[in-house]
């Protein structure tokens, strides 16, 4: 079980009175009321149980962190990938590997690209959360915050991942040329061709982002993965856990 939240409770009346049904349906909510300890100042918090509980709260996390922003928030990243898959766009060793890759390939190209550069950008700008707390509570409360941390990026990622391949595929309709890449491939450039050479490209592209996310500041990189609030409930549990290590 794990708090959620605390809530101030307005007003000095009684509890009102629950029905028997609603009371065991409450008990059994992934989401519900828990009255706080006499020596806490307030009234009621609000605690998670159960699997439901926990992914509700870590979607909520998620949606408070708006994954979206990290696109325009990483832009040295986005000018290095934009430019990578530019130049891997015109360059005849991507086009004779773009054809020999699968769909499956593909895939795991794309999967592994985006895990590099998610992985890439929590170890540069030290976005995983440790804790020396040794209690059930903080080690789930850090999870919580590492998987939050995992999938707004990831999904941050995933955006730009997809304005790649469109911009790719973009650029590949504007400059490459029919007899040109089929003297170097000797394949016919067609639609499947277009778009597998975008497709592959967006996967170096990132590749190349990640390197070039090394430019962005750690306080860039953490204002784009996190809402405001987040980045001032992060820096407080920070400097708690420096002030426990003192």
């Amino acid at each position: 079980m794990l708090n959620l939240t605390h809530a101030q409770v307005a007003g000095a009346g009684g509890t009102p009175r629950r029905e028997p049904l609603l009371t065991f349906v409450g008990r059994l909510a992934p989401i519900r009321r828990s009255r706080a300890d006499d020596d806490e100042a307030v009234d009621l918090r609000y605690v998670v149980t159960g699997p439901r509980g926990y992914l509700r709260l870590l979607l909520g996390m998620v949606r408070a962190n708006r994954p979206w922003r990290l696109v325009p928030g990483l832009s040295k990243a986005l000018a290095t990938a934009l430019a990578t898959g530019a130049i891997a766009t015109v360059n005849a060793t991507v086009w004779s590997l773009a054809g020999t890759l699968s769909t499956p390939r593909l895939v795991i190209a794309t999967v592994g690209s985006i895990a590099l550069m998610v992985g890439w950008l929590i170890v540069d700008a030290g976005l995983w959360h440790r804790t020396a707390d040794a209690s059930p509570e903080a080690r789930q409360r850090d999870a919580l915050y590492n998987a939050s941390t995992v999938v707004t990026l990831g999904l941050g990622v995933l955006v730009c991942y997809a304005g790649l391949v469109v911009v790719n595929l973009l650029w590949a309709l504007f400059i490459l040329n029919d007899r040109v890449y089929t003297s170097v491939t000797r394949t016919p450039l067609d639609g499947g061709q277009y778009w597998t050479l975008a497709w592959f490209v967006a996967s170096v592209a990132t590749v190349g982002g990640a390197l070039g996310s090394s430019l962005e500041s750690d306080e860039a990189i953490r204002a784009a993965a996190y809402s405001k609030r987040e980045q001032e409930r992060l820096r407080m549990v920070r400097d708690e856990r420096e002030d426990h290590e003192r």
